[in-house]
């Protein structure tokens, strides 16, 4: 089940979600070693940048130790086996890690799938947040669920890469402020029109299906959407204004520009 974009205009244009899709894109290319494969220098970028949950939950970086246990003796569980020191990236930022790991990919589809997603259900969240908030709450949404992710494997000394945490907590917002929004879905070659509330439902209860041994980060992806449904329904209860929608079907997404204020399709 994919989603293609969404039937439900927004008041303003979605500049914060543009510009972590360009954040990705530009990650991805310039930033990342060897984006269209997997190299050795892509295995030290990833030591050097990705959260690591051994990393995360002992508060200092992996040691040579571990690091051999893990990329030499194939233990993708070997968080405190051998000496503590010497650190293998003494100079690693491990808490900002969960931030800068957010932007990075692991190939060329999983950043055009996690990329579609944020493309789809972005635009609303941010025009219900406001640009600032909405920021605020992507990166916060993205630490929420690197942490879920800790939560259930501390011992973990595999890097976690990926904007799927935080785009999980957008659509976890989505599904409670727009549960009847119409969403083009391609389900298998099939393309078929259903509410959010089924594409979104089905989305989260497949996370927990998920193959333990496909290297995805499933509960990164619960935790995410957990806490945006979380931040959504106290907003929702503070009485958080909804802004004025624009008239359906202008502009990509039902996006309309004001007059005299070009700007790109969404």
């Amino acid at each position: 089940m994919l989603p293609l974009y969404d039937e439900n205009p927004v008041s303003r244009p979605p500049v914060v979600t543009w510009l972590i899709v360009g954040l990705c894109v530009a990650a991805f290319l310039v930033w990342q070693p060897s984006p269209f494969s997997d190299t050795v220098e892509d295995t030290e970028f990833n030591l050097r940048w990705a959260a690591i949950p051994c990393e995360v939950a002992e508060g200092r970086p992996l040691s040579v130790s571990e690091v051999v246990a893990t990329y030499q003796a194939g233990d993708e569980d070997a968080c405190g086996i051998g000496a503590p020191r010497p650190s293998f990236d003494p100079d690693k930022l491990v808490y900002p890690s969960m931030l800068i790991a957010a932007f990075l990919h692991a190939g060329l589809f999983h950043l055009l799938g996690n990329l579609l997603f944020l493309w789809v259900f972005g635009n609303n969240v941010e025009d219900r947040l406001g640009h600032v908030l909405f920021a605020l709450f992507y990166l916060a949404g993205a630490v929420v669920a690197t942490l879920a992710h800790v939560l259930v494997n501390p011992s973990s000394t595999v890097p976690l890469v990926g904007a799927s945490g935080a785009i999980a907590a957008v659509m976890g917002a989505y599904l409670i402020w727009f549960p009847h929004a119409r969403v083009r879905t391609l389900i298998f070659i099939v393309p078929v029109t259903l509410r959010a509330v089924w594409v979104l439902g089905f989305w989260f209860v497949f996370q927990f299906f998920t193959d333990p041994n496909s290297g995805v980060a499933w509960m990164a992806h619960v935790g995410g959407f957990v806490f945006g449904m979380i931040v959504a329904l106290a907003v929702r209860a503070f009485g958080g204004a909804a802004p004025t929608p624009a008239p359906p079907g202008q502009g990509y997404g039902g996006w309309r520009p004001p007059p005299r204020r070009p700007y790109g399709r969404y």
